[in-house]
């Protein structure tokens, strides 16, 4: 499921959150149409019931007759069993609706988080995403709901305005003018509860974007002192969070007094009207009995058309949050007609920088500069515009799919994920029999499955928060050499373990990737001594190249990089 600016029925709209609503509603016509269908079957059965009644005592009791009596209540008990079908199948309907709207919701932000990709955590913070599948699809599963109440409570209170009119021009006016007048004293609290809310809802997402921030990093920040100071910036994040809930509480609490304040009134009201017209013998007991009856009903559908303003506020609200990251637009997009690539391997060329990945080779890439490195894995995974060939062709023009398959790169972001570390290790199950331990060994990470209750059938906690960092670092090692792809870039993949680890690893990395494309952004010596080819970079461009001992010997400025890496 893509997203359309356009509007394609088959796609989110995302010019607009009632659109979106809209959208939500049509993906299930019948379900959504058949609960809009019963809502109002089931009002009208309500509304017709005080007519009944109201027939039965003035035809069967007041003119003593029997068979009258019979009949209407027959009537009554027909429509009794109407109300009690369509307010079953009504409510059945909602709750598919209610799902619906709720799931498709996340399927959709799931779909529009995946096709920014890499680009997701530097435009959308992570509580944003989070607090959409968690309190925004209920928002807006409930705005749907509240469409076939709301739908069938408008039609209730205009049969009955229409039989109080026929019946009593008075009473009839009341409703017709009062049912307006209630809605727009409503109304008046829908504004600042909108506002309100949306205001809270940011709120929700800041701080729940500030609490992973702090539990990602909680480890660091114990270590460098910090985590009295991030304590207390949640801590008033907190408090802000607290006060703009109860100001949405202060509105929100007006609106559900006045569900029952306003059509008490109401009721009252009509009541009384209705009583003294009878007293004056304007009207009858019997119709004095329906017109108590009717005002008793309107409880119901006004109170129905409040919580429907309220949800369907909330539901707004929510809807614009998940319009706001449907517009985002990847960096990257396939190419209009995508040229293919040669298959096997090839060279891998960045233009800017000058570097040259010939195939089979293990090359390692030293940069003076850290974030040189990472600029120039990028490009070359084309998680960054560059001037990147591979085979020659250029990387802009090949569809991205085919980039993502041929060309892998690791670096320190990637996360373990909760399950089983067999899965984590080889999530497509495409692995070779003895892949998975082969990895493993190779990224010197098996004491790591040993050590592990079930092994590689054990259970990976979330964020793998039950390893250390460099075991974390290690095992996604592992999991980048059991993909095995044509051309694998790994960033510091050994900056976070002791260096008898990193010696093993090092030893151990060329073998595993033999007859494949390896690039090894480092600084590292014990890495830099084992590779077959070095690269050395300064400001952003390849300054020389050969075997580590003679870069050593020849070239000062990569001497001293890589003696800085030893002094540390």
């Amino acid at each position: 499921m893509r997203f359309s600016p356009a509007g394609d029925p088959g796609t989110p709209d995302a010019r607009s959150a009632t659109r979106y609503l809209v959208w939500l509603a049509g993906r299930h016509p019948f379900i959504f149409g058949a609960g809009l269908a019963l809502g109002v079957i089931w009002m009208l059965a309500q509304a017709l019931v005080p007519a009944v009644l109201g027939r039965a005592v003035e035809a069967g009791l007041a003119q003593r007759d029997p068979d009258a009596l019979v009949r209407w209540s027959l009537a009554l008990l027909g429509l009794g069993l109407v109300q009690a079908v369509a307010g079953i199948l009504r409510h059945r309907c909602a709750v598919h609706n209610w799902l619906g709207a709720a799931y498709r919701t996340v399927q959709v932000t799931v779909d529009a988080t995946n096709r920014l990709g890499a680009a997701l955590p530097r435009r959308v913070a992570a509580g944003e995403v989070v607090s959409i599948g968690t309190a925004d699809i209920e928002h807006i599963g409930g705005a749907i709901d509240i469409t076939a109440r709301g739908v069938g409570s408008v039609v209730g209170i205009v049969t009955v305005a229409v039989i109080l009119l026929s019946a009593s021009q008075p009473l009839g006016l009341v409703v017709v003018v009062g049912v307006p007048l209630l809605m727009a004293l409503v109304a008046l609290l829908i504004r600042p509860l909108h506002r309100q809310q949306a205001a809270y809802r940011e709120s929700t997402g800041r701080l729940t974007a500030r609490a992973a921030d702090i539990v990602s990093g909680l480890r660091v920040l114990r270590g460098v002192g910090g985590e009295p100071v991030l304590s207390e910036r949640y801590r008033q994040r907190s408090q802000a969070l607290r006060a703009d809930g109860l100001r949405v509480a202060r509105v929100e609490s007006l609106l559900q007094a006045a569900q029952i304040l306003l059509p008490g009134v109401f009721v009252v009201l009509v009541t009384w009207l209705g009583a003294r017209f009878a007293l004056r013998g304007q009207i009858s007991a019997g119709e004095l009995v329906s017109f108590y009856g009717y005002t008793a009903f309107l409880v119901s559908p006004l109170r129905n058309l409040t919580e429907a303003a309220d949800k369907l506020t909330r539901g707004h609200v929510a809807a614009r949050r998940v319009v706001r990251l449907l517009r985002l637009t990847p960096e990257f997009t396939d190419p209009a007609t995508p040229v293919p690539v040669p298959a096997g391997p090839g060279e891998l060329a960045d233009v800017r920088s000058g570097l040259v990945l010939r195939p089979g080779r293990l090359t390692a890439l030293a940069t003076a500069t850290p974030q040189d490195a990472v600029e120039i894995a990028d490009r070359l995974g084309r998680y960054a515009d560059g001037d990147v060939t591979l085979h020659g062709v250029p990387l802009r023009d090949v569809a991205l799919a085919t980039v993502r398959e041929r060309i892998l790169v690791a670096d320190n972001d990637a996360q373990l994920f909760s399950g089983v570390l067999r899965t984590e290790l080889d999530p497509h199950d495409r692995a070779a029999p003895g892949a998975v331990e082969a990895a493993l060994a190779a990224a010197s990470a098996t004491d790591i499955v040993e050590a592990l209750p079930g092994g590689l059938d054990g259970e990976v906690a979330e964020r793998g928060r039950e390893f250390s960092g460099g075991q974390r670092q290690r095992l996604r090692l592992a999991r980048a050499l059991v993909a095995d792809p044509e051309t694998l870039i790994l960033v510091e993949p050994t900056s976070a373990v002791d260096a008898h680890t990193e010696a093993r690893i090092a030893e151990r990395l060329g073998p595993a990737r033999h007859g494949r494309t390896t690039l090894v952004c480092t600084t590292s010596p014990l890495v830099l001594g084992h590779a077959d080819h070095v690269v050395f970079v300064e400001d952003g461009k390849v300054v020389a190249e050969g075997r580590h001992e003679e870069l050593l010997a020849g070239e000062p400025r990569y001497a001293a990089t890589v003696s800085r890496e030893e002094e540390r």
